[in-house]
């Protein structure tokens, strides 16, 4: 596994190094903004995780998680925040993050969001040679209005495409729309589509979901439904097409 770790505070890094090392993972480490994203622009296809600190000198860590969204919207990306700083957080999983570790963190900790997260990405990665030639047929979940292909990672409802997902976006989706009108909690899609728990920490979803309905929105009616002091749930069965 090849990991870009960028954080300013050089103690931190020659820390983790020697955890990374024990992993045999390849890792490169930034020093500021604008260092990251030289070093990630440079073969920006070749990342298998970034770790960002969101409090860096030059390009502050929510610039750097925009530009890399902006050329990338499929490199896992885990963000290291201070740990007060719950607005950070929520912004930071609405640019595009899939996780973030608050600091102080113990390594074992970040180590093991890495797998976590790294393993997901894995399950998500289709090679071309794999998929056959009627794809675009090949969904695997179908609902009244709404059907989803998770090989191509593609999405419709009322047969126009749901554009600009990024990868958790879409399992959260898929997660959903393969049970309808079943009810999942916070802490259930935390361990489905995280993969781990967060510890009662459910910010998480609330951002992805946030973003997850714009970009529903823009193609037609809402089927990401909340259920007030439970959860959520998909159910596309009031949709009218027209």
């Amino acid at each position: 596994m090849r990991l870009l770790m960028i954080e300013d505070n050089k103690s931190v890094s020659e820390m983790m190094n020697m955890f990374f090392a024990k992993e045999n993972w390849q890792v490169n480490f930034a020093y500021d903004g604008n260092e990251a994203l030289k070093l990630f622009k440079e073969a920006p296809d070749s990342w298998d995780i970034i770790t960002l600190d969101l409090n860096l000198p030059g390009i502050d860590g929510m610039q750097v998680a925009q530009e890399i969204r902006r050329v990338s919207k499929a490199v896992p990306l885990i963000m290291l925040t201070a740990r007060d700083s719950e607005s950070d957080q929520v912004l930071g999983l609405e640019i595009g993050a899939d996780d973030y570790v608050t600091k102080p963190f113990s390594p074992m900790t970040l180590i093991a969001r890495i797998k976590a997260l790294h393993r997901r990405a894995e399950l998500g990665d289709v090679k071309a040679s794999d998929i056959d030639h009627d794809v675009d047929q090949a969904f695997d979940v179908v609902t009244d209005h709404f059907k989803l292909n998770t090989k191509t990672r593609e999405a419709y409802l009322v047969d126009k495409p749901i554009e600009g997902l990024t990868p958790k976006e879409f399992d959260l989706l898929r997660t959903l729309a393969k049970k309808p009108k079943q009810v999942f909690s916070r802490e259930q899609l935390l361990e489905l589509v995280w993969d781990y728990q967060y510890y009662g920490d459910e910010r998480t979803v609330d951002a992805h979901i946030k973003k997850l309905r714009q970009k529903i929105e823009k193609v037609g009616p809402q089927i990401i439904q909340t259920v007030w002091g439970v959860g959520y749930k998909f159910d596309d069965s009031d949709v009218i097409e027209q």
